[in-house]
């Protein structure tokens, strides 16, 4: 089980995080939601290390861990929005670097639809390709924990079902958390969600909430 409590964020006199906290184990998928600025990936950073929160506990498995230790101690692994692979080298290349040897590395090599891109510099893949390597990367390391930073956004339909598959069946063995503006993907395939409105975090099922939180319009 992943705990973690009493996060609180403030940028100057805004605040972004009022007392955020939840829980994620194997087997869970949480969404969650929130509009440009709202703080969701400011709580990703924030529990995976990266930011410095105003205030937070963390536990695993109901030890306290420190945030400066959640990186060297393996337990999240977290994919930001933006991409961090350097364009010149080939994806082959890539998977070798991040798996040297084992099978983490053939798992990726024959995931779905890599053997038609394995060839291709990064700079060269589509953003579908591209994300669709990145969470791969990502979701094959052994941490048990892991963090997706809008893993849907702006690709091809076809690497959203591909990506959707996969992070299903990566639930089996990990604990998994998501925040996306397409929100119809990530109602799919969660098992619970919430979204963070004026700081603060409030429970979402379906659609309704979210026009209820005037995250999308009503109808």
């Amino acid at each position: 089980m992943l705990e973690t409590k009493n996060i609180n964020k403030t940028f100057g006199k805004k605040v972004i995080l009022n007392d955020i906290s939840l829980k994620c184990d194997i087997g869970d998928i949480i969404g969650i939601f929130g509009r440009n600025g709202s703080g969701k990936s400011s709580l990703l950073k924030i529990i995976h290390g990266t930011l410095k929160a105003d205030s937070i506990s963390i536990k695993i498995n109901s030890q306290i861990v420190k945030p400066k230790e959640i990186i060297p101690s393996k337990h999240i692994a977290y994919l930001p929005q933006e991409t961090f692979l350097p364009k010149n080298l080939k994806v082959r290349n890539i998977i070798s670097l991040f798996f040297p040897n084992g099978n983490n590395q053939d798992r990726i090599f024959y995931s779905k639809g890599v053997s038609y891109f394995e060839n291709k510099k990064i700079g060269t893949l589509s953003l579908g390709q591209l994300r669709y390597l990145e969470i791969l990367l990502i979701g094959n390391l052994d941490h048990p924990y892991m963090m997706f930073d809008e893993p849907f956004s702006m690709i091809e339909p076809i690497y959203k079902d591909v990506i959707k598959e996969f992070l299903v069946d990566l639930k089996r063995k990990k604990g998994l958390i998501i925040t996306d503006h397409y929100y119809n993907d990530v109602l799919e395939i969660t098992d619970r969600k919430f979204i963070i409105k004026n700081g603060k975090k409030l429970p979402v099922k379906d659609e309704t909430d979210l026009a209820k939180y005037e995250y999308l319009k009503r109808n």
